[in-house]
């Protein structure tokens, strides 16, 4: 797991760091640096006593036998948006921080824990560690997604997102402007070999591809632009990768983007659109959400520095 260093923790010792991201304990933390499984800044830390810095990014192998799935007990107190919900499936707005699973460093307090909380018979549909959902979003993406309250309608929708069949749309705030208004970024992606939480562009990856429209472009205070992006394909990190690879990575993405000039401090990602036909019903299902105060926030600030400079297109 990867995280960036908030300002609460500049200056601390960096096994404390480790320890505190993963719940592990300074013993196992001390053992994962003598075996070159903690990174600084992507170089392999040799002291637990060095300190960390603000914005630094502090990356540590969690061993497997330490990452595996507990029981999932439902937590009521998990806050999400249920956008539609039928006897058959939900779908959901996850805010921005919320993890959709557990996973290494992330036992509880997720969506798949509040799910099981209000729809107790997911616990049974699908995974152990995560019962009914059909795709996923990153930690700090927010947005629509699409859940499953029985096995089959789990099969029927994972089959149709295989075959492209289930329509995602993302809005993001991005560095710079692609050069064409729009196109599509075909290109395999594949885990990193110096990073092994980071994915990157490689020969060797899986297929993926990301189509992108320009909707706006501004100059202040600092050369941005407004993309919206659909998926054909949900790799890992696939849209923050792909738009690092064309070279107008993500605002706020502290590992494939670039800073946001208001200091937001997450990658300035939304899936605003979700559209499916129903697995059982057929009717066809369409859901749009609008992006959160901080999003929303930095889109109307662009739009405010750009309309007095006569520079927004």
């Amino acid at each position: 797991m990867r995280e960036e260093i908030p300002n609460a923790l500049d200056g601390e010792r960096i096994d404390r760091v480790a320890a505190l991201m993963t719940g592990l304990s300074r013993s196992v933390v001390t053992d994962l640096i003598s075996e070159g499984k903690i990174f600084h800044n992507e170089q392999s830390v040799s002291s637990g006593s060095s300190r960390v810095a603000k914005g630094d990014e502090i990356e540590v192998e969690v061993p497997k036998i330490e990452a595996e799935a507990v029981a999932l007990v439902g937590d009521s107190t998990i806050q999400f948006e249920v956008v539609h919900e039928d006897d058959w499936l939900v779908v959901v707005d996850k805010p921005v921080g919320l993890v959709v699973h557990p996973g290494a460093g992330h036992a509880g307090g997720t969506l798949a824990h509040g799910l099981v909380a209000h729809y107790p018979e997911i616990v049974d549909v699908g995974p152990e560690e995560r019962p009914g959902i059909v795709h996923r979003l990153d930690r700090e993406t927010s947005g629509l997604l699409l859940c499953a309250r029985t096995n089959e309608t789990l099969q029927q929708l994972t089959k149709a997102l295989s075959a492209r069949e289930i329509h995602r749309s993302y809005l993001t705030l991005v560095a710079g402007s692609p050069e064409a208004p729009r196109g599509t970024v075909d290109a395999p992606i594949g885990r990193s070999r110096r990073a092994r939480t980071k994915m990157t562009v490689t020969e060797g990856g899986r297929e993926a591809r990301t189509h992108y429209e320009v909707l706006e472009t501004w100059k202040n205070p600092t050369p941005a632009s407004l993309l919206r992006c659909v998926l054909d394909t949900g790799r890992t990190h696939q849209i923050r990768v792909h738009l690092q690879a064309i070279g107008s990575p993500v605002l706020g993405d502290s590992v494939y983007g670039k800073p946001d000039p208001f200091e937001i401090g997450r990658p300035l990602l939304h899936a605003s659109e979700l559209a499916f036909t129903h697995p059982t019903s057929g009717q066809a299902m369409q859901f749009n959400s609008e992006p959160p105060y901080d999003f929303s926030g930095a889109l109307k600030a662009f739009r405010e520095q750009n309309q007095s400079a006569g520079n927004s297109q």
